[in-house]
């Protein structure tokens, strides 16, 4: 109940956000496509459409931080996890921390001013240390191709200074559900569902995108967006379906430099059945009951456009909120770097 009232708590933000700046926007008529603020923060995806003959070649680094635990909105340790040798706790081993970074090279192609077309794909690298209940420690490595990504921006309003558009994209399963590496009680097991490349599904992904202009200097917008599983992989599972929810703000510093802050909203569910080769009673991230969750993040962000139409982008994303199906790990940072230039 908690989660849903916060998404709708975002939902009715957004909608009175949109509502303010129509007014605004029919005054300041500035499309402002060549500002700084032209483009979303980094961490937005989809945010824009390309002119009929216009391509757009991207990449961005982004690095996820994940360091202790959390049941719901409360921080646990690891002995609370694994217990002692005397006293033992739910599990045999427990999860302390996991950095992951995603490269992500994409194209988009403008094949009307109303469609444009879009491609990602993917390189994921995650390590995951672990502490067992007799206190030794391991890492565990995984690193590879993820799943491509490809979409359409359908544009279904563009009034002056404000645009709205839909996200219509598939998920297609490259990324590998097979991968594996040594612990201390196995040579070559199959890593848990995080430390996995992919979905090993077709996924959907619908969304819906408002950007617009508030005089000559600044621009908001805001998106949703989900993926929806649509199929059970090959190792037995599907893993749980995603919403997500963001609304930016950006200010121009000058025609090449733009700041920018936002809030996102994450909301993802548990995975439905199970790969057999995994045991639930030994660590968390090997019971499909404790997946879920929900996070609210804040992001601040700079953009800065060259005038020979290169683009850099950087924006760093914190939790303020975080509700898990834990024991789980939490989120701690999230850094994205980013490069556009259209031809």
């Amino acid at each position: 109940m908690k989660n849903s009232l916060r998404i709708a708590s975002v939902c009715s933000a957004f909608i009175a956000a949109s509502a303010s700046v129509s007014v605004w926007a029919d005054n300041n008529v500035n499309h402002g496509a060549n500002l700084a603020s032209g483009h979303a923060p980094i961490g937005v995806m989809g945010d824009h459409r390309h002119s009929q003959g216009e391509i757009m070649f991207s990449y961005r680094a982004m690095r996820m931080d994940m360091e202790g635990n959390r049941v719901g909105d409360e921080r646990v340790s690891t002995s609370d996890i694994v217990g002692s040798m005397m006293a033992p706790g739910q599990f045999m081993v427990a999860p302390t921390r996991m950095p992951m970074t995603m490269h992500m090279v994409g194209m988009m192609y403008g094949v009307s001013d109303r469609v444009t077309l879009s491609a990602m794909g993917s390189f994921v690298e995650s390590d995951m240390d672990h502490v067992m209940r007799n206190g030794n420690t391991f890492r565990t490595e995984s690193s590879g191709v993820g799943d491509v990504k490809l979409g359409a921006l359908i544009g279904i309003l563009d009034r002056g200074a404000h645009k709205l558009h839909l996200n219509v994209g598939v998920s297609l399963p490259t990324g590998s559900t097979t991968e594996r590496d040594d612990t201390p009680a196995q040579l070559d097991a199959l890593l848990p569902y995080p430390m996995q490349l992919g979905s090993g599904t077709y996924d959907l992904l619908p969304g819906i995108t408002y950007v617009a202009r508030i005089g000559q200097r600044t621009s908001m917008g805001a998106q949703v967006t989900a993926t929806i599983r649509l199929d059970e992989n090959d190792e037995g599972y599907t893993l749980g379906d995603r919403l997500g929810l963001t609304s930016w703000v950006a200010r121009d510093l000058s025609d090449q430099l733009s700041v920018s802050a936002r809030l996102n909203l994450l909301d993802w569910d548990n995975i439905s059945g199970s790969n057999d080769q995994l045991n639930p009673m030994m660590v968390q991230t090997a019971n499909t009951d404790l997946q879920a969750g929900t996070r609210l993040d804040l992001s601040l962000g700079l953009n800065y456009a060259f005038s020979n139409g290169h683009r850099l982008a950087f924006e760093y994303a914190r939790p303020i909120d975080q509700d898990l199906d834990g024991p789980q790990l939490e989120t701690d940072a999230t850094y994205t770097i980013g490069w556009q230039k259209a031809f």
